[in-house]
């Protein structure tokens, strides 16, 4: 008897455990591949039922955009969803319920570059986020003899040391990744990543 309760309760502590990761999971997932704003790219911000503030902008290359009321506000680095609240939030000075929509129109600013044993290296260019595969299906995919399985990814990270800039890899490797075994390394590049096929 007193087996089975504790069977019981481990298996309500399990189910209680499973039930909390759920709405993280479900964050999780929802922001993965999230397009950030970027420099350059263009914006609608359209405020409900006030014409005179609604507008489409550019970022600018600090990342700023301006707005009346508002002025200038960062968009770079957030997602239109990040930047919609930051503005609601500035605009509640002035208007007693802003509802804000911002829209990317066109993102400039996203390159990423394929390099070594693929059909058409060099860059590309796209309006939203690519995975590794996508940029290799994009790239042509592969030349003979290409190494596959030694795939890296070349990210260069700001650091706030003396360096100034920090190159990060990401290995990849192609076989495994379309077998499913190592699908974690599938991930979105960001704007001036670089993939290297040897």
């Amino acid at each position: 008897m007193r087996t089975y309760c504790h069977h019981r309760l481990a298996l309500l502590f399990v189910c209680i455990l499973w039930l909390s990761a759920k709405p993280l999971q479900a964050q999780s997932d929802a922001t993965i591949g999230a397009t950030l704003i970027q420099p350059n790219d263009k914006l609608t911000i359209d405020v409900y039922k006030n014409p005179d503030l609604s507008r489409q902008v550019t970022v600018q290359p600090d990342g700023l955009i301006s707005i009346s009321l508002v002025q200038s506000i960062q968009a770079a680095g957030l997602t239109p969803a990040q930047l919609k609240l930051e503005i609601e939030k500035r605009l509640k000075d002035y208007l007693e319920v802003p509802t804000v929509t911002v829209i990317i129109d066109a993102i400039q600013s996203y390159r990423i570059y394929v390099t070594g044993k693929v059909q058409k290296g060099g860059v590309l260019t796209s309006e939203r986020p690519l995975t590794v595969l996508q940029a290799l299906a994009l790239a042509g995919g592969f030349q003979d003899y290409a190494k596959r399985d030694q795939i890296t990814i070349v990210r260069t990270i700001a650091s706030r040391g003396p360096i100034g800039k920090q190159d990060t890899k990401y290995p990849f490797d192609y076989e495994k990744v379309i077998d499913g075994s190592k699908q974690t390394q599938n991930i979105f590049l960001e704007s001036g990543d670089v993939v290297n096929v040897p």
